[in-house]
């Protein structure tokens, strides 16, 4: 995997808990901040086609394109990239028991969801970034 994996890093943005919690709304908030997830089929960008790029909700950093997106039929939206590979940074997570991949916004370090990779998917990194809808921002091609 070719993101960023150093969870220990500074973000560059940030926040105390009081502002966050201001920042954002609950359920943002506990996906973002408490590494929670949206259920599936729910979410705002889950069948999103327009061209464009989704940035992090907390802090505005680009996080992927819409070049990247594509249909998965996971409940999330998918992506097989980073906009940037230094835009996220991938985490091990072992919180449920078995090893998963976590995504995090290297700029302010928010839950974004987990990568998943060798599931067959004919994309050319053979990953899909399983994103919580709640934690993107689309900014449409203008």
């Amino acid at each position: 995997m070719s993101a960023a994996t150093d969870k220990n890093s500074e973000p560059s943005v940030q926040l105390t808990d009081a502002q966050w919690r201001e920042k954002l709304t609950p359920e943002e908030y506990a996906v973002l901040r408490e590494a929670g997830t949206e259920r599936p089929f729910v979410g705002e960008y889950t069948d999103t086609t327009s061209e464009g790029v989704y940035e992090c909700r907390a802090c505005g950093a680009e996080l992927f394109r819409s070049t990247e997106k594509f249909e998965s039929h996971c409940g999330w939206p998918s992506f097989f990239d980073p906009a940037d590979s230094d835009a996220v940074i991938l985490h091990e997570d072992t919180s449920l028991g078995m090893r998963r991949v976590e995504v995090i916004c290297k700029s302010c370090h928010s839950h974004l969801g987990h990568v998943f990779e060798g599931e067959g998917y004919p994309t050319p990194t053979d990953q899909r970034y399983c994103i919580n809808s709640i934690s993107l921002v689309h900014k449409p091609a203008q």
